[in-house]
Formats: C-alpha cells, structure tokens, sequence
C-alpha cells in the first residue's frame, strides 16, 4: 500500500526531510513536566555585523528543573532533535513527615530545524538555559546558462 503524502505539491519539490520533521513532532508525548520558555535573545553584536554582514540569532530555551544538580541532568543532539533528561533517585537516608516534592524523572524533546546548533547550557537558581544559535545564511545568487540542443 502507497503512502499519500501531505507534501505532494509540484511546488514543494525536496521536502521529504520536512514531512519526515512533522511525523517525528507529532509522535512527541504531551507531558508538561518540567515547565519551560522559549525566547529570543539578542545575539551579541560580532565585528561586520552592523555593515550588514549575516549575524545569528540566538534562541534559548528555560527549564524550570528545580531540585536537580548538573550531574542529574542530560543533554544530548541526535537526528536534528534535542533532548533533555533528568533523573533523581530516592534519598533512603530520609524520612519525610510529608513528601509533597517528588524525586521525578522526566525527558523534554525539541526538534531542531536544519542548522541550528546547541551553543550552550546553564544551570543557574533551577533554571537550566539552553541557548540555540541559528547563522545566517549567505544568500548566494548563482547564474545558469542555458544551452541549445541539437
């Protein structure tokens, strides 16, 4: 059985990587645990970038991970999607009167687009910043000659 794709438009010619992104985003679970932000940040200025030279964007993503330590935590890149995993076993040595904050594992996954790259990651007051850094392009403009036949 042939499989109908979404992107079969003759306009949308090499977009199976796309089509292959979105099956991949569909397929993430829903769980809202931990909280997180997504924000734009102003890159810092590099030398040409006033002259109108391609500067980058800088993405950053926040996790409120409150209770976990650098060792507890897991970045990783693997076929343009970025996960992060915590884990935080029971301490045994302590007897809780009442437990209302669980040790808890999670996992958080973003898909990436095509050239974005982890720049960084920090762990400050419970807040892990993962800082995503997209350059710009080159436009480059490139001219076809056309040959005759015969």
């Amino acid at each position: 059985m042939t499989r109908v794709s979404q992107l079969t438009s003759p306009l949308l010619l090499g977009f199976d990587d796309v089509e292959r992104l979105l099956e991949r985003w569909a397929k993430t679970p829903g769980d809202n645990y931990p909280p997180y932000n997504i924000e734009r940040v102003a890159a810092p200025s590099r030398n040409g970038a006033a002259n109108g030279h391609a500067k980058s964007e800088i993405l950053r993503i926040t996790l409120a991970v409150a209770g976990f330590t650098r060792d507890q935590l897991d970045i990783a890149v693997e076929d343009s999607t970025l996960t992060i995993r915590g884990k935080q076993d029971d301490d045994k040595s302590r007897t809780y009167l009442h437990r209302g904050i669980a040790a808890r594992q999670f996992q958080r996954t973003f898909v990436l687009a095509d050239g974005i790259e982890v720049q960084s990651a920090n762990l400050d007051n419970g807040l892990l910043a993962i800082d995503l850094v997209r350059p710009e392009p080159e436009r480059l403009l490139r001219k076809i000659t056309i040959s005759s036949r015969g």
